[in-house]
């Protein structure tokens, strides 16, 4: 049994913890909890389960044993793919890291990928290729080979390829990539995570560096916290000349990055700024916008149109 598997393998303990979550979501979550630990008393090694019960019991405000069912979880799963460490960051018991893990990402999208257009464009009135693909074409420009990076479902990819002779897409999650090849709009899709050093990354497994005359990356550096290893691997896609166009969620005043409730990290503009003078980039076009909704709620983002001098 993998350790993010949703059933733990035991019929009791299934019933019991299908039983907690419609309490849960009925809005008895200390209920749901009591539940859940008489589920996970038969299945005591299911990573699963013990993530449900930190759930609930953080919902029933019950912080210092839902770090304690965090940590259980973290223990049967060091690979962390629920994010469990992000949750621990936000409850005050582990530092923010840098980084959220590469297999909670992969799997959150992997799992997301058949409903990820109609949530996000539906329901959260998601406008960011719409408008990275402005201010690309506010440079009048068109580009020979273009490289969207995180490119998801391919959301992008209708809002620019008119204008690209060649387009690649990578993303972390093969699910994802599976829909974008489905839009027949990229010339190559394949995986990359982009947390990594360039070389280990995947963006140069089969091709070269410096190819690029136009880069992007819509919506994916919220799912990054320290943003070094994105911009080496900018740096070494883009050629002398090309543009670099992205969107980050807005951390408002300050030099750096937090993470936010939603699990997602939002980035200064300050932050932003430093990273691309020290990766030689200049800044044509800055835009502030709404870029989505969130719980019902406005995020701000901020969209960067840069270039990397001939």
């Amino acid at each position: 049994m993998q350790p993010h598997q949703l059933s733990s393998g035991d019929v009791i303990a299934d019933r019991r913890a299908d039983y907690a979550r419609m309490l849960e979501e009925g809005g008895e979550p200390e209920a749901a909890a009591e539940l859940m630990e008489q589920a996970l008393e038969l299945v005591p090694a299911w990573a699963a389960g013990w993530y449900r019960l930190a759930n609930y019991l953080e919902k029933a405000g019950r912080a210092d044993a839902a770090i304690v069912a965090y940590r259980k979880t973290l223990a049967l799963d060091p690979e962390d793919i629920f994010g469990v460490t992000l949750k621990l960051a936000l409850l005050g018991d582990a530092a923010t890291p840098d980084r959220p893990p590469s297999r909670y990402i992969e799997r959150l999208f992997d799992d997301y990928a058949d409903r990820f257009e109609s949530a996000l464009v539906e329901k959260l009135d998601y406008s960011v290729p719409q408008k990275l693909a402005a201010l690309i074409a506010s440079t009048g420009r068109r580009y020979e080979h273009a490289v969207d990076l995180g490119c998801g479902t391919g959301l992008l990819g209708p809002e620019i390829r008119a204008n690209v002779d060649r387009l690649e897409g990578f993303d972390l999650s093969q699910n994802m990539l599976s829909k974008a090849a489905d839009k027949r709009l990229y010339d190559s899709l394949a995986q990359a995570d982009l947390s990594l050093a360039p070389d280990l990354s995947g963006v140069f497994a089969d091709a070269a560096r410096h190819r690029a005359d136009l880069v992007t990356a819509a919506d994916v550096l919220m799912y990054l916290g320290n943003l070094e290893s994105v911009f080496a691997i900018v740096g070494d896609l883009a050629a002398s000349g090309a543009d670099f166009a992205f969107s980050v969620e807005d951390a408002g005043e300050g030099e750096g990055f937090h993470l936010a409730p939603s699990l997602r990290y939002a980035h200064s503009e300050a932050y932003v700024r430093t990273l691309l003078a020290c990766h030689g980039f200049q800044i044509l076009k800055i835009v502030k916008s709404v870029i989505r909704k969130d719980g019902g709620k406005p995020v701000s983002g901020i969209l960067f149109l840069t270039r990397k001098p001939a």
